[in-house]
């Protein structure tokens, strides 16, 4: 298959990153709140957004084994087919008041982000080692149109269908699947197969390097955090005796935090290097806790929430970044694999810890929490940059 011109290629991703974030942004919004109606022990609440991560990291081996063999086109139109599923899923679920279907559909649209996870990389792959982080950056970048996207159709779709609240949500979160699916069939890229032939190392010598250990630590406790916070604060606004409009300002700013920045993160992290932008990271996240401590009004979820975002964005750009510095192109699908499978099992353990967390021991503990990941990511992210000033990355 002929590729097409990288601009086009990582526009195309940028996109399709864009139509998946909205269709997982609209189940982050209403996931927790509507696992607490269903569910009979409120201590599951949040077992549904649960789900959608441990169904990310189950799809993310199979889904670099497949794209290994098949190409990134046919694993990207997979994972948005698993996404129309989903939704499908849990449109059935709320119709019939089913909460193990509800839990089962947000596999599916876990899935989704598991394979589509990869397009950051496939987008490295169209641009060149030389403006990796640019399109890493450009690509996660589509998250700013999730922000308003996706809580927007959460409410939009909630009385779509009378008698049957939010039913219409995921009903219109599965045209954002079959968007995708057109979109992705005009992908052009090279075979990995054939584009990374050459020698290539062992997974267990290539853990040895300090870089690649601290890549993927940086955006395993940067997500992760960001996971379980994000996964509590509709629960905490509404026991917190906020209104229920509360949520969306909230969870929308907190995307934007989470995206926006990826428009001169890149710049960024060629300027400074990914470690230094990385412990920035860690930095904001701890000034989240912070905030997150200060006060339980909206203005203290709101604005706790953009710099959760924030410091998201620069702990997983630089790890994503600092990861692709670490591996010949022979050896990048087992390498990207193994660090999905490990951000996202941490970020599934950080979810289903949340609803957990907060119910038994309240907003501030959870937040208290993250704190030592916190800091013993920062340390690992200051350790690595002096590493690398005295014996650059191989």
């Amino acid at each position: 298959m002929p590729s097409a011109s990288p601009r086009r290629n990582v526009t195309i991703l940028a996109l399709s990153q864009a139509l998946m974030l909205s269709s997982i942004v609209l189940a982050m919004t209403l996931a927790a709140i509507l696992g607490s109606m269903l569910a009979a022990d409120k201590a599951l609440a949040t077992l549904p957004v649960a789900a959608m991560v441990i169904g990310t990291a189950l799809a993310s081996l199979p889904a670099a084994r497949m794209m290994r063999r098949l190409g990134r086109r046919p694993g990207f139109l997979l994972g948005a087919l698993l996404g129309l599923a989903g939704s499908a899923a849990s449109a059935l679920a709320l119709h019939r008041a089913d909460f193990t279907l509800f839990v089962i559909g947000h596999v599916l649209l876990g899935s989704y982000q598991g394979f589509a996870n990869y397009y950051r990389f496939a987008a490295v792959e169209a641009a060149g080692p030389q403006r990796a982080s640019q399109a890493i950056a450009l690509v996660v970048a589509g998250g700013v149109v999730a922000a308003f996207a996706g809580p927007q159709l959460a409410l939009w779709g909630r009385d779509w269908i009378a008698g049957e609240a939010f039913v219409g949500s995921y009903l219109a979160q599965s045209v954002l699947s079959l968007a995708a699916l057109a979109l992705l069939a005009f992908l052009r890229l090279p075979r990995l197969d054939v584009a990374h032939a050459g020698p290539a190392r062992r997974l267990a010598e290539l853990v040895r390097q300090p870089a690649l250990p601290v890549a993927v630590l940086g955006a395993a406790v940067g997500y992760a955090v960001m996971i379980m916070v994000m996964t509590a604060t509709p629960l905490a606004i509404l026991g917190c005796g906020l209104p229920g409009e509360s949520v969306t300002p909230v969870i929308q700013w907190h995307v934007v935090g989470m995206f926006a920045p990826s428009f001169f993160t890149g710049t960024l992290i060629r300027r400074h290097g990914a470690p230094r932008i990385m412990q920035a990271g860690f930095v904001l996240l701890l000034g989240h806790v912070l905030l997150a401590l200060s006060g339980v009004e909206f203005t203290h979820f709101l604005s706790a929430l953009v710099l959760l975002g924030v410091g998201w964005n620069f702990a997983f750009i630089g790890g994503t970044t600092l990861l692709t510095q670490t591996y010949r192109p022979a050896e990048q699908a087992k390498v990207q694999a193994a660090n999905e499978f490990t951000v996202f099992g941490l970020v599934a353990l950080a979810t289903l810890s949340a609803g957990w967390l907060y119910d038994r021991f309240g907003w501030f503990a959870l937040n208290l929490a993250v704190v030592p990941l916190l800091v013993a990511a920062l340390l690992a992210a200051i350790a690595i940059e002096r590493h690398l000033r005295r014996a650059p990355v191989a």
